[in-house]
């Protein structure tokens, strides 16, 4: 059995290696991608065009159920800011970013602090900090276990809650982004998108969207995403919590007046 002193240099190396990884490793000399082809999914043009910031896009333009449109202009995903050109932090200025919501770990902005655009606050919401060293070993390479730890991990409704409350109670628009901007930010864009009303298929093209702006050959767990993962989390939410619905509110925590609020915001 290993004593708490190995079980704890264990979960050091493996968060530095990941950590390391997840900064250098599939970020490091990669193209921007060029705009998704025009398509229902990407009718609206995301894309932010941003030379040093990967994946960033606009996270709205759909329709929801009931036949409203999610807002754009309000709210933005991307990859982490610490290779921001000051182009890139001129255009977020004129984009009206004034909340940065960073979801990565304590070591990783250690090791990569971001750049903000003038007169900007960054908020830190570590989402899988807290998780089991396995789960931050392999954060990597996305797969269903860390999809999973969203919902699970300690720390992690927090962290999503904080960003859909920022959303609110921003005077401006808000930018929420991880590392490569296609896991722990495609999840917050799949709780947004759902909550508003938009429905799976459609959620699920934006979540493979970063296979594309990422420039992701197909099956690369280090630049792509896929499918099942995302999957994944949804059916860890109905294990933990029953619905989706049940999720927001016990999980995540919002109350029903934060909902509506939300709603309003976010909804034309």
């Amino acid at each position: 059995m290993l004593t708490v002193t190995c079980g704890r240099a264990v979960r050091a190396s493996l968060t530095v290696a990941t950590a390391v990884a997840v900064l250098l490793g599939p970020v490091a000399g990669q193209a921007v991608a060029a705009p998704a082809p025009a398509n229902e999914t990407t009718a609206v043009e995301r894309s932010l065009g941003l030379s040093g910031v990967p994946n960033a896009r606009d996270a709205g333009g759909y329709r929801t159920t009931d036949g409203h449109w999610v807002r754009t202009g309000l709210v933005f995903r991307s990859g982490a800011l610490d290779k921001a050109t000051p182009e890139d932090l001129a255009r977020l200025s004129a984009l009206g970013v004034t909340v940065v919501d960073d979801l990565r770990t304590a070591y990783e902005r250690s090791l990569a602090a971001d750049k903000v655009p003038a007169g900007a606050t960054v908020h830190a919401h570590d989402v899988i900090g807290q998780a089991p060293p396995l789960i931050l070993a392999g954060a990597l390479f996305g797969g269903e276990g860390m999809y999973r730890a969203f919902i699970t991990a300690p720390g992690a409704n927090q962290a999503f809650a904080a960003v859909l409350r920022a959303v609110v109670a921003a005077d401006g628009g808000v930018l929420y982004h991880c590392s490569a901007g296609k896991d722990r930010t495609g999840w917050t864009s799949a709780v947004l998108l759902t909550l508003l009303g938009v429905d799976r298929a459609t959620v699920t093209a934006d979540y493979l969207l970063s296979n594309t702006y990422r420039n992701a050959a197909p099956g690369d767990p280090l630049n792509g995403v896929q499918a099942e993962w995302l999957d994944a989390a949804f059916d860890q939410v109905n294990q933990s919590y029953g619905s989706f619905d049940a999720y927001v509110r016990q999980g995540i925590g919002l109350s029903d007046e934060e909902i509506s609020a939300l709603r309003t915001a976010m909804l034309r």
